[in-house]
């Protein structure tokens, strides 16, 4: 066994690539770590998402500390900024997107269940206090991510990395 050389890692890359079919997209509704932005926004640029919608209170990716976090990988996504979710889940509905909360709500279904096929938006939201409930009445369906430990929720850039690696597997498989 030996590590891919580059040549090796980009062909491999571009196999996945080509059997990614669908646009993903992300919807920051107040997510104010601009930490948490930059982890987003790295994981965003390696699985291919197409935009960021960002809106409330949520640091731009090329903001200071965020642009820390992401190492350089800002240059590898556009977004945009409105100033409330639901118009940022409108904006995302007229770029062709079904539009999917990520939340703990009575209703929501395990993402994996799903049944949002082709083009998604996953929306997140704040850290504290997730996402507003104006912007879920927006989206098409609401989410979650079934846990199985002791801890009743994940960190927003760890289950944008979760939801965003589910939306690829879809493809893949």
């Amino acid at each position: 066994m030996r590590q891919l050389r580059p040549t090796d890692l980009k062909r491999l890359h571009r196999e996945w690539n080509r059997r990614a079919g669908s646009r993903v997209s992300l919807i920051l509704d107040g997510v104010q770590s601009p930490f948490n932005v930059g982890a987003i926004t790295r994981t965003a640029a390696a699985w291919r998402v197409e935009h960021l919608y960002l809106c409330g209170q949520t640091p731009l990716p090329s903001a200071a500390k965020a642009a820390k976090v992401a190492l350089g990988t800002q240059r590898y996504v556009t977004w945009s900024v409105t100033e409330r979710g639901a118009d940022a889940v409108r904006a995302a509905r007229a770029d062709g997107y079904s539009v999917v909360g990520l939340e703990l709500v009575e209703g929501a279904e395990p993402l994996h269940l799903a049944a949002q096929h082709g083009d998604v938006c996953l929306v997140v939201g704040n850290e504290d206090h997730g996402v507003p409930i104006s912007t879920l009445e927006a989206c098409d369906a609401v989410a979650y991510l079934p846990l199985t430990g002791r801890v009743g929720s994940l960190n927003v850039a760890t289950a944008v990395a979760v939801g965003v690696y589910e939306l690829r597997r879809r493809d893949w498989t």
